[in-house]
């Protein structure tokens, strides 16, 4: 790492990281006062253009990339009582904005800024549709604001005395980007505008793809060698970290602001290449949580590059997360996404897999609870049943009634426009058709929560209630009814018992892969409004937080209102074998059944890796899930001690970061509830 990016990373990240300041500090409804009676169409064009016109240029004397963020807060488009009327007619996700996709920005960055207005205005001299030249008519006036912004930084830099600066921009208000450098100023306007849209979750993408062209041009002609390129892709790295204090989430870190890397093509050729490898130093020197690094892997993977994503788990990071090429695209292809599509998945701002330009998938929309199920059908069932086959068979039927009153709740999705994102979707811009209202893709992703607690159940029900017959039916019903105070043996033989998923037991393997083929048949053959299938996952978001703190005490002896595990993991309290027991258990089902997205989380000590032979091992051993057909896989490096001691004296712990269940944050900003979870979690000793 080079001076001038030690000094950019002090200056941006170490000195003004402060979790308050993203709260909100002004009346955000009062630009929806304004517009009462426009469209929502009209909502959004006006609210980006009054952000993007109010905004105050910044620019360093060191830095290359510029664009900074000075409005904290980005105004409804609604008012409160507009709001309260349109939940009570349609379902609104999250905060309603546009958010969790990925767009193909080489559409705009192909064309460039002016370039696309021209475009536009083509389109309108050439149309008699009244309704699509109002709308194109919008995406200019954005792209007039856009443009305005860029000549005010282009001012700010000439006064800053910023050459580069100065010359990068005014070269893009006219062109497209020809160098990387041009490339990652324009990326960087981009993306700051859809946030300033308030289209939060703003993934990356394919990196090494998306710039390997702007890369080799620069290499070919003599404009950066390969130390050069690694300071800018750190400076580019850096700019994720800059503002993202104002970035909206369920916690600081909580962004979305993911990038992939690698994966194949459609003839199988390894896609991974020199500049991909320049993003994995970037992202070991830098050390920090934005961009969150996630790599796709396959069975034919050098051990070398998973070696080279350990030396980064190594730090603490939290990534990369590893998807496997050989499961995902088959599981998208299965899901209904054409192979060239499927072929170029990304991830979203956790792990669900989307498409990049060509979908408008809400792939986090929902989450079921794997063990409510198991609980409630205990308890209504349990004591009428002869066999633990009769029994299955009813968790079965519980999980699709549970199943279909999960999607009967959220009919009726509303989306708020993003004329400017828009811009960015194949074949959106010819339609005029706002990225809201739909894309090729409109699929729903559906979390599942609690798998291990939900087979730990089942498992210690087969053993005990009718294989041993040492527990009855009514005894372990009222233990579950009085949270095991009736019988606290009973509670503690449960818990404690080896019958646990992570063990490689053939009974909790073979109940993992029944319960995940149950959930993903409840879900196949059902459609949303939209047109769109629902897509089965086996991860948790914070689900893992929210359905632990509802569900009463379980059969795996687990109390009312103990954590569940996050993601796809073996339950907290389970004594397993060890990480290779663990990964045998989690690659046994089919999971490409289950590909929405959600992996297997492992916590390792920070000892483990004291050296090159026990980083090879723990690369082995990822190499060796994804051998065996596991879809997913992320790595936390814990130190229980560390952590403790971070909690009682969180200002010497300030830099400390931890994966928390699909994006990585500093420990010390975590919310209590999260930082406990994290400590409850496994550690391994590979």
């Amino acid at each position: 790492m080079t001076e001038r990016i030690k000094e950019m990373k002090k200056f941006f990240v170490t000195d003004k990281r402060q979790k308050e300041s993203w709260q909100n500090k002004t009346d955000q409804y009062a630009l929806a006062r304004t517009m009462t009676g426009k469209s929502d169409i009209d909502r959004a064009a006006i609210r980006l253009k009054f952000v993007l016109d109010n905004e105050t240029p910044v620019v360093y004397p060191f830095e290359k990339i510029a664009f900074t963020r000075t409005i904290q807060t980005i105004p409804e488009l609604f008012t409160e009582e507009e709001m309260q009327e349109l939940s009570s007619k349609f379902h609104i996700h999250e905060k309603g904005d546009v958010c969790n996709i990925n767009v193909d920005y080489s559409i705009l960055m192909k064309a460039g800024f002016a370039g696309t207005k021209q475009k536009l205005e083509a389109l309108i001299s050439n149309s008699s549709d009244e309704r699509k030249k109002h709308y194109w008519s919008l995406q200019i006036d954005i792209l007039d604001s856009v443009l305005s912004l860029m000549k005010r930084y282009v001012k700010k830099a000439e006064e800053t005395n910023n050459i580069t600066v100065r010359d990068t921009i005014e070269y893009l208000l006219e062109k497209p980007p020809v160098t990387l450098l041009q490339a990652m100023q324009m990326f960087r306007i981009i993306h700051f505008t859809m946030w300033a849209g308030r289209n939060y979750h703003n993934t990356i993408g394919r990196f090494d793809q998306l710039f390997y062209p702007d890369y080799k041009h620069d290499l070919d002609c003599g404009v950066l060698h390969d130390s050069s390129t690694l300071e800018l892709v750190e400076e580019f790295c850096l700019s994720f970290n800059r503002d993202s204090d104002l970035y909206p989430g369920m916690q600081q870190g909580d962004n979305g602001q993911s990038l992939v890397l690698g994966g194949y093509d459609l003839d199988g050729n390894d896609m991974y290449n020199e500049f991909s490898d320049i993003a994995m130093q970037a992202s070991l020197d830098l050390h920090l949580i934005d961009p969150k690094i996630n790599l796709r892997v396959n069975s034919k993977t050098p051990l070398d590059r998973y070696i080279l994503g350990t030396h980064m788990t190594k730090q603490g990071l939290g990534f990369p997360q590893y998807s496997n090429d050989d499961v995902v695209v088959k599981g998208l292809i299965d899901l209904g996404y054409r192979p060239e599509d499927a072929i170029n998945y990304v991830v979203a701002a956790c792990w669900e897999f989307i498409i990049p330009g060509k979908a408008m998938d809400i792939p986090n929309i929902a989450a079921f609870s794997f063990a409510e199920s198991i609980r409630k059908n205990t308890i209504e069932n349990l004591s009428n049943v002869k066999s633990f086959k009769e029994f299955l068979n009813l968790v079965d039927m519980q999980i699709n009634k549970d199943a279909n009153a999960l999607l009967d709740s959220i009919k009726e999705v509303y989306i708020f426009p993003a004329p400017f994102i828009t811009l960015m979707i194949d074949g959106a811009v010819e339609k005029a058709k706002d990225i809201s209202l739909g894309a090729d893709y409109n699929n729903y992703g559906i979390h599942g929560t609690g798998i291990a607690t939900a087979v730990d159940s089942l498992a210690e029900i087969k053993e005990h209630v009718f294989d041993k017959k040492d527990i009855t039916a009514e005894e372990l019903i009222k233990g579950l009814e009085t949270n095991f105070e009736s019988n606290e043996r009973m509670g503690n033989i449960l818990r404690y018992d080896k019958e646990k998923l992570g063990n490689d037991t053939e009974s909790t393997n073979t109940l993992a892969a029944h319960i995940l083929s149950t959930f993903a048949a409840a879900l196949k053959e059902r459609k949303n409004e939209r047109d769109g299938i629902y897509r089965p996952g086996t991860g948790s978001a914070m689900y893992y937080i929210w359905h632990s703190a509802e569900l009463g005490a379980t059969p795996d002896g687990r109390k009312k209102g103990e954590v569940i595990p996050a993601n796809y993991s073996p339950s907290l309290f389970s004594r397993v074998d060890g990480p290779v027991s663990i990964i045998k258990s989690f690659a046994y089902p089919d999971l490409t059944k289950v590909i929405n997205g959600g992996p297997l989380t492992i916590e390792i000590h920070d000892t483990v890796f004291r050296n090159d032979e026990s980083i090879e091992k723990v690369a082995r051993l990822i190499k060796t899930y994804i051998d065996l057909g596991g879809h997913q896989l992320q790595i936390n490096t814990v130190n229980r001690d560390t952590l403790l001691d971070a909690q009682k004296h969180p200002e010497n712990y300030r830099n400390l970061i931890v994966r928390v269940w699909g994006w990585s944050g500093y420990f010390v900003e975590l919310d209590k509830c999260y930082q406990d979870h994290i400590i409850a979690r496994i550690e391994l000793a590979v």
